[in-house]
């Protein structure tokens, strides 16, 4: 049967059956697979999934200069090559290819550009001191990126098979991983309807793709306290929609508060939620407060409960796991709870707010000075000069020891 090409370039790129592409498919399709997750899950589960020894590797001939780590900006640079899967209704999982880093071709009716068929993960590769190559709970990531692409009628896969692909591609791309402390190769792997049709169904036709790009601090400050705008006028999630899956329709509606912040000359929103201002999330990343109890003193550390509007964190889990091991014997309490803008200021009034901070993959942890409400600063907790309180500071340490192999831990898989 003729295929039609996903890449330009060269003659080993992926390609995709014509017949998947067909919007005449896409009605026998929808017959044959109702949209439901349940019932995708029992079709997919009849077809080949990934497999990581039917993968070709085609190498560039046209190496990439290293660009100096003091000099990389976030997403701006990239490796020289990428990994390919592509799905099909009929097929299942085709063979996974390593190309050249390379555009896509795509028809101007396919479905990821008119409704958002569309999730990715963020993951990254550390290089520890003695050299060694490792991911940071890439189950974790494996987990949500399932969680996103069912969500949206994609389809699902083995993670353990796509985390063995990832390995072999950062083993291969190496020389891009940085040494130095707070650097790292940042791992995006994104999952697209491809099927042309302009008719509304789930999709025929997917790709998975990897991109990596060697990065460094995602702010441009470093590691420095964030400012932080309080937004309810603007709604990142809301109950029974997608803000607990990663997809890209999630962020482009953000974008246009966080300048409305920055002009304001803070770096990011803090989401509010409901006439009670619940504190959600910040900017793209989850966030949490250390403050004392009102009338006992004791030491707190509160974030946002998994209500199916906040993203499911892997370093958000990662830091309540740690809390409760490392600061729970010191007294204190971590709770994921629901509170209000209301109870943060009441708490910095009273001297109680001790500090606050934002998690995330690209960002690891950012301590937070203030946050803007109604018109005044709310302090965090930090003194004139400081840029980190304590608590963060010990997370950071904590959490890059893991990460940069420093310290032997189950959550870092050496590859």
């Amino acid at each position: 049967m003729a295929r039609q090409p996903v890449f330009n370039g060269l003659k080993s790129c992926l390609t995709v059956s014509r017949k998947e592409l067909s919007p005449f498919h896409s009605l026998n399709w929808k017959l044959r697979r109702p949209y439901s997750i349940q019932s995708q899950e029992d079709a997919i589960a009849e077809l080949p999934n990934i497999d990581p020894d039917a993968l070709s590797v085609t190498k560039t001939t046209t190496p990439k200069e290293l660009v100096p780590p003091e000099e990389l900006v976030f997403g701006r640079t990239f490796t020289d090559h990428m990994l390919s899967i592509e799905w099909t209704a009929s097929e299942g999982w085709l063979r996974p290819r390593i190309t050249p880093y390379q555009n896509l071709s795509l028809d101007p009716a396919t479905c990821v550009f008119h409704y958002a068929f569309e999730a990715f993960e963020g993951m990254k590769a550390y290089k520890s001191p003695n050299g060694d190559l490792r991911l940071f709970r890439p189950d974790r990531n494996m987990r949500r990126f399932n969680r996103s692409v069912e969500r949206i009628a994609l389809p699902t896969f083995d993670g353990k098979a796509l985390t063995e692909l990832i390995s072999r591609f950062v083993r291969m791309e190496e020389r891009f991983v940085p040494s130095s402390r707070g650097y790292s190769l940042y791992l995006r792997p994104t999952l697209i309807g491809t099927q042309r049709t302009l008719g509304v169904g789930p999709p025929g036709s997917a790709l998975l793709y990897l991109i990596a790009s060697p990065v460094g601090p995602y702010y441009p400050t470093g590691f420095k306290a964030i400012s932080l705008a309080a937004t309810s006028s603007a709604v990142r999630a809301w109950p029974g929609g997608v803000g607990d899956r990663k997809l890209g329709a999630n962020y482009a509606p953000c974008i246009v508060p966080q300048l409305e912040a920055a002009k304001r000359g803070y770096h990011q929103n803090l989401w509010l939620f409901g006439e009670e201002e619940i504190v959600t999330e910040a900017g793209t990343m989850n966030f949490f407060v250390c403050l004392r109890e009102k009338g006992t003193g004791k030491k707190m550390m509160w974030t946002a409960p998994l209500d199916g509007t906040i993203l499911e964190g892997v370093i958000r889990e990662s830091v309540l796991e740690l809390a409760r091991e490392k600061l729970g014997p010191e007294g204190w309490e971590v709770e994921e709870k629901n509170y209000t803008m209301r109870d943060l200021a009441e708490a910095a009034d009273e001297g109680r707010l001790i500090e606050a901070f934002g998690t995330g993959t690209a960002a690891v942890v950012s301590p937070v000075r203030k946050i803007n409400w109604r018109g005044r600063d709310v302090d965090c907790g930090l003194k004139a000069g400081e840029e980190v309180g304590e608590v963060t500071n010990r997370m950071k340490g904590w959490i890059e020891g893991i990460q940069y192999g420093d310290v032997e831990h189950r959550w870092s898989v050496k590859l």
